[in-house]
C-alpha cells in the first residue's frame, strides 16, 4: 500500500457505518463517547466531566446537535513552506475529529456541530501576517472541510467561525483591543515555554527585537486580546457548548483530543505526515522541532483536493 492509497482508503472508512446500538439512557452513551480513552489525550476532572454531562443534557433536552467548540489561530506558520494554505496536517486532523464525532452521529440524530473559532484581527497585529494570508488559510481550510463533507455523517456540520464576526466593525474591534491593553499589567515574567511560542509565532517587524521587552509586550498584548476574546461571550462559560482543543488549557474545561492518534501538536503550526507502519501507515502531525529533527521524502498523491499542499505528502523514514 503506498501513501496515496493509504489516504484515499482511510476516507472511504469514514463513510462506513460503526453499527453502534443506541442506549436507553442515550446522554450518558453520548457523555461516554465523548469522554472516549481511544481518543482523550489527556485526563479529565471532574468539572469538566460535569460540564460535558451539563451540555450534554441542554442539547439533547432541546433536540439540537452537541456543539463541540475548538480554538485557534487562523493561519499557517510563516517559518513553513506550507503557508499560507492548510496542508495534510489541517486535512488528517479534520478525519480524526470525524473519527470521534462519528459515534456520536449515529447514534444521535440531531448529531454534532464542530465549530472553529479562530483568531483572525489579532494575527495580523501581534503576529505580523498580512490580511492576505489569513484570509487564504480561512480559505483553504474552507475548502478541505468541503472537500471531506462527502466521507462524513450528514448529521455532522464543520463550520470556521472568525472572532472578528463577534464584533461590528475592525475599528470596534481595535477600539476595544486598545482598552484592555491599557487596563493590563505587562508581565514581569514570561516562562521558557511561553517564550518560546511567540519566538515561534511572531514575525518581527522591523526594529522590534532591538526592544528587550518586546516578548512581555507580546505577552501583554495576548492577554489583553483574551480577555475581549472572552468577553464576546461566544465560548467561554456557555451552557450549551464544549470547547476542544489539542492539550490542556490552564482553565481545565477542554477535552484534549491531539491532532491524531498519534500526535498532539498544532496542525496551524505543523505538517501533515505518514509514517510507515508495517503494511500500512500512521497520520502525523510534526511540530517545526520535530519535523527539523525527521528524515522525511515527499511521494506525490492525488486524492482530488486541489491545493499546493495537496499534491505530495511527507513520509517519515
Amino acid at each position: 500500500m503506498n501513501a496515496e492509497q493509504y489516504i484515499k482508503n482511510e476516507l472511504r472508512k469514514l463513510k462506513e457505518p460503526l453499527g453502534i446500538q443506541k442506549s436507553e439512557d442515550i446522554e450518558a452513551q453520548i457523555v461516554q463517547l465523548l469522554l472516549s480513552k481511544k481518543f482523550r489525550k489527556y485526563s479529565a476532572n471532574e468539572t469538566l466531566i460535569q460540564h460535558v454531562k451539563d451540555v450534554v443534557h441542554f442539547c439533547v433536552s432541546r433536540n439540537q446537535p452537541i456543539n463541540l467548540t475548538f480554538l485557534h489561530g487562523a493561519y499557517k506558520l510563516w517559518r513553513l513552506d506550507e503557508a499560507p494554505e492548510v496542508d495534510f496536517a489541517e486535512l488528517f486532523s479534520l478525519m480524526y475529529y470525524t473519527k470521534y464525532v462519528k459515534p456520536v452521529c449515529e447514534i444521535y440524530e440531531p448529531g454534532v456541530w464542530f465549530d472553529f473559532f479562530v483568531d483572525d484581527y489579532i494575527v495580523e497585529i501581534m503576529d505580523h501576517y498580512a490580511q492576505e494570508e489569513i484570509e487564504a488559510y480561512i480559505r483553504s481550510y474552507q475548502a478541505a472541510m468541503d472537500y471531506l463533507r462527502a466521507y462524513q455523517p450528514a448529521n455532522l456540520k464543520m463550520t470556521i467561525t472568525p472572532v472578528s464576526s463577534a464584533f461590528a466593525s475592525r475599528d470596534e474591534f481595535e477600539a476595544k483591543l486598545a482598552e484592555s491593553l491599557a487596563k493590563t499589567p505587562m508581565p514581569t515574567y514570561v516562562d521558557e515555554k511561553d517564550i518560546a511560542t511567540i519566538e515561534l509565532n511572531v514575525r518581527l517587524a522591523e526594529g522590534q527585537a532591538d526592544d528587550p521587552l518586546w516578548r512581555e509586550k507580546a505577552a501583554q498584548l495576548e492577554s489583553a486580546y483574551l480577555a475581549i476574546k472572552g468577553g464576546t461571550g461566544y465560548h467561554k462559560g456557555r451552557e450549551d457548548k464544549i470547547l476542544v482543543f489539542t492539550q490542556p488549557l490552564p482553565s481545565g474545561s477542554t477535552i484534549s483530543l491531539g491532532t491524531t492518534k498519534s500526535s498532539i501538536a498544532k496542525f496551524w503550526v505543523g505538517v501533515g505526515a505518514l509514517r510507515a507502519d508495517g503494511d500500512s501507515y500512521k497520520m502525523l502531525v510534526l511540530s517545526p522541532k520535530q519535523l527539523a529533527n525527521a528524515e522525511c521524502v515527499f511521494e506525490d498523491v492525488n486524492i482530488g483536493l486541489d491545493g499546493k499542499n495537496f499534491k505530495k505528502v511527507r513520509v517519515v523514514k
